[in-house]
């Protein structure tokens, strides 16, 4: 692996990450500075905080079911990238997604 590109690919997204938080920060000042009632502000609280935790989840269960099908990959012994290599991981990364539709839907 070439890690002269790691360095500029990674301070891209520090770089883009941070923007995303000041943006964020500004966003929730103004809101309360806005003399918007009380109620809608723990509202907005409460929503971005569950969108939080769905997140979470999202990314905990698509990960999983991605490295389930890296290990499928690596029982069947598979070494070139093939479309079914490739078809593999896209079905982890399917029903990683439906797993986390389905949880979701029962949890609210």
């Amino acid at each position: 692996m070439d890690f002269s590109l790691l360095v500029p690919i990674t301070l891209f997204i520090c770089i883009t990450y941070a923007i995303k938080i000041v943006v964020d920060a500004r966003v929730r000042s103004r809101m309360i500075g806005a003399d918007g009632s009380e109620e809608l502000l723990n509202s907005i609280m409460r929503d971005e905080e569950l969108r939080r935790r769905h997140s979470s989840l999202r990314w905990g269960i698509v990960l999983v079911s991605v490295g389930v099908g890296f290990g499928l990959i690596q029982w069947f012994g598979w070494q070139d990238v093939t479309p079914g290599m490739v078809a593999v991981l896209a079905a982890a990364t399917g029903l990683g997604n439906l797993a986390f539709f389905a949880i979701a839907r029962r949890l609210g």
